[in-house]
């Protein structure tokens, strides 16, 4: 079994890390944003696609870019199993994942206690599995599995 785990850089980054027991115990590959301060080798083999943000005047050619990126990624990783805490940048790769019927974990980001992300409210319906890190959650996500935080 292939495990991809995909995550933003910064907070969601140190939350997909708090996985690496798992990481390591399968065959797994990590997907984060390029940064200006890189993510360091965190001894699991790292891909890197580029940062989008969603109020930049180049979000729409980013995220063109990454959809075809995340094809490429797709067809040569071929993972059964896609975990993530989310961000803009991975959802072609989640919604590519779900199009070939693989399966879609979702981790919503223990800093939303009370709102939802951009990217938790577009993969909520696709997850195969959608968990949140605080039961006030449950209140926006009725289907969600609450099991604590990953910290």
């Amino acid at each position: 079994m292939k495990l991809l785990f995909a995550a933003s850089s910064g907070g969601h980054f140190e939350q997909i890390m708090m996985l690496k027991p798992l990481m390591k115990k399968y065959d797994s590959v990590l997907l984060t944003e390029k940064t200006e301060y890189g993510m360091g080798d965190n001894g699991i083999r790292t891909i890197y696609v580029p940062q989008i943000n969603r109020k930049g005047i180049t979000f729409l050619p980013k995220l063109i870019a990454n959809t075809f990126r995340a094809i490429k990624i797709y067809h040569k990783e071929k993972p059964d199993i896609m975990i993530t805490t989310g961000v803009l940048a991975i959802v072609p790769l989640a919604l590519i994942i779900k199009l070939h019927r693989r399966k879609l974990v979702y981790i919503e980001s223990f800093a939303k206690i009370t709102s939802k992300t951009l990217s938790g409210k577009l993969l909520y319906k696709f997850a195969d599995q959608f968990y949140v890190q605080w039961e006030s959650m449950l209140k926006l996500y009725p289907k969600a599995i609450y099991k604590g935080g990953i910290y």
